[in-house]
This record gives structure tokens, sequence and C-alpha cells, in this order.
């Protein structure tokens, strides 16, 4: 045979190139799964976490709960989604640590003054004067003054197998609602009052008698006459909840959860299987639901304190400085003695101390007086 006659045929010729190309297509392939390039797969199915809020559902706090696992779900593309159920949906609200720990739930939304209980050190992060920081310096304590590693050691000495991530500065809460004004410390001696965390010891100092119900529970106690007065948080919630059915007279300003804030928890073992990506955007979506949370309430609590001074017959008061004042005697009290059995409260007082006073001195000497150019606005002008 020639030479010329050997020459393939032009379908042999494509059939040959055709086998070359996917030859190589293969080789290209398999050196990108090597160098470890991402390859053309099925779509894996969106990893599912199940959390659960220490809130009912209408409250607006359940709502946060919800804008933060929608910003995780939007940011990840689907590939994470994080359903958020309310309060007693799985466990009680102030079951809600121990359910993460178990797994039983993958996570959830509260405070951590609710894990009082199991160390009174959580409740610095929620009850007291925090040394005259507002809430937002109190995370910046957390996460740049060393408040991180001090409840992570916390936890790890409970034996919480958790990840924590505080966000969301709360406004100062108000002192409660009762039937009629507070004017001394004295009108305290024997109420039937709730609270939670470190305010429990701070009203008990006052002489109430507290109770620390979950939120969900307040109004209920108060209607069958087990609470003669209460405090809850913010003027969404307490007008959502139903005080103002309950009570016509709240009590503004107090120190007993002037700088709170609320906790995403993790069942850590969850958390530890995500990848690096993944945790980034849960990262970046806290921080994101921080500040959003921080505008949204600004717009919400105050259209619900206009609708109840104005529609519902709501009277508020500022809390008595002489009751302000002895609120702070009695955190002196709180702190020594709690210093004195709990070494781990002592630490977080220390490192908290060291920070407000550089903090809280800069922003003292730093912001201008808001309620001045308020007034010039809108006071009325006299003559």
């Amino acid at each position: 045979m020639s030479k010329k006659d050997s020459k393939p045929s032009p379908q042999t010729e494509a059939t040959l190139s055709r086998r070359k190309f996917l030859g190589a297509a293969a080789a290209t392939a398999t050196g990108a799964a090597t160098l470890g390039f991402p390859s053309i797969a099925k779509a894996q199915a969106p990893i599912s976490l199940r959390f659960q809020s220490t809130w009912p559902a209408k409250d607006i706090f359940h709502e946060y709960a919800v804008d933060f696992a929608n910003k995780v779900n939007a940011m990840s593309g689907k590939e994470l989604r994080i359903e958020v159920l309310p309060a007693g949906a799985v466990v009680k609200a102030f079951d809600l640590l121990d359910a993460v720990n178990k797994g039983t739930l993958d996570g959830g939304h509260g405070v951590v003054a609710y894990w009082y209980g199991k160390n009174s050190a959580v409740a610095l992060w929620g009850s007291g004067p925090a040394f005259g920081m507002d809430p937002n310096m109190v995370l910046a304590w957390h996460y740049y003054g060393g408040g991180k590693e001090l409840l992570d050691e916390i936890y790890k000495g409970m034996n919480m197998d958790v990840v924590s991530m505080l966000y969301g500065p709360m406004p100062t809460q108000p002192f409660g609602w009762f039937k009629k004004p507070i004017t001394s410390v004295e009108q305290m001696k024997g109420v039937k009052f709730r609270t939670v965390g470190l305010a429990v010891d701070m009203y008990k100092e006052m002489g109430a008698a507290v109770n620390p119900l979950p939120g969900g529970e307040i109004v209920p106690a108060m209607d069958r006459g087990l609470l003669d007065a209460a405090e809850f948080n913010n003027a969404s919630s307490d007008n959502l909840l139903g005080f103002p059915d309950v009570a016509k007279v709240c009590m503004l300003q107090s120190f007993h959860q002037c700088s709170e804030q609320f906790e995403i928890l993790f069942n850590k073992k969850k958390y530890n299987a995500l990848n690096a990506e993944h945790k980034a955007i849960i990262k970046h979506a806290l921080e994101a639901s921080s500040a959003d949370m921080s505008w949204k309430a600004i717009d919400r609590y105050s259209k619900d304190y206009i609708d109840m001074s104005t529609k519902k017959g709501v009277k508020f008061y500022k809390t008595p400085d002489a009751i302000l004042r002895k609120q702070l005697q009695a955190w002196d009290k709180i702190m020594a003695a709690k210093s004195a059995e709990n070494p781990s409260f002592k630490r977080v007082l220390d490192s908290m101390r060291a920070f407000a006073g550089r903090a809280a001195r800069w922003q003292n000497d730093t912001n201008v007086d808001y309620k001045m150019a308020y007034n010039h606005f809108f006071a009325k002008k006299k003559g």
C-alpha cells in the first residue's frame, strides 16, 4: 500500500480528532481536580440548620432572629438554610442553651442573661450599669477588649459545646410597668416583680419579690394577679405582648439592664462542620444584622412609644434619680458578693471595668448633648 493510500479518510480523521479532544478534556479535568480547581458536579442539597428563638412569634425579637437567618440564607446563595422557630416550638425559652449544647437544636437566638442560673458571670453581658458603658460599647469590649474570650471560657467551664456570637445593642430598658407611678424606693418593698439575670438581685435589694418568667408568660401572670409589676424590654415588645392591657404606667430609664445585647448560639459540632466560606457568611450576616437591628429598633420603638401614649392611655414617667442612685448602690453590693463567691464573675468585672475606664471617658467627653438640640427644635417656646 502506498503512503498516499494509507492516509485516513475524512471520516476517520474526524473520529480520531474527537477521541483526541475527549482524551485531552479528561486529562484537563483530572489535572484540575488534582490542583483543587472546582469541577462540574451535581449541586448538593443546602445545609439546613434548625434554630429556635426564646421569643414568641409575634415579638419583634423573634423578627430580629428571622432577619439574621434571612441574611445568612440570601448571602449563601441558598447553600445554607437557617429555619427559626419561636419559643416553645421545641423547648422552653430557658432550656435553649441546653438544647443547642445537646444538638436537639442546631442553634438559637436569645440573651446571655438567661443562663444566669448556670453561672452568674454570664449575666454581666446584660445586667447592671456596665461601669457607664452603653450597649454598643459593651459589644466593643466583647469583641476588642477580651469579653469574648472570657465568655468562651465560661461556657467551656459549664461544659457547653456551643459557639456564642453577640450582636444587636439594645436601648436602655424601662424600670418597669406598674399600676401607679413609683416615686420612692420604699414603694418597691413587697412588690411581686418580674425581671431576669442579675437584675433579679438588684430588684431584690430594693425589696421586691422577684419571679424571672420568660417573656411570653409575663402579661398573663400580671392579668391573673401573680405579678404586681414587671419589666421586659422595649416599647414594641411591651406593646405587642399586651402590657398596656394590664398596666397603664411605665417608668422609663433604669440601670438594671441598660447595656444588653442579643446572642446567636450554634451547636459547636454543627458550626465546626461548616466550611470557611459559610462561617464568613455567618460572621458578616451577624454584623449586618447588628446594624440593621439598631436602625429598625429606632423606627419601630419610637412608633410604638407614641402609639401607647396617644392611643392606649399609657403614662410614661422618668424614674426618679433617687431610685437610680439606689440601683447603683445595690450594684456595689452585688459586685462585691458575686465576686467573692465566683472567680469568673470577678474576672469579667475587672476586664469590663478596665475597658470602660477609657472608653466611657472618651465617649462622655466626645459626645454632644443631643437633648439640647432636640429641645431647641421641639420644646414649646415660652412667650
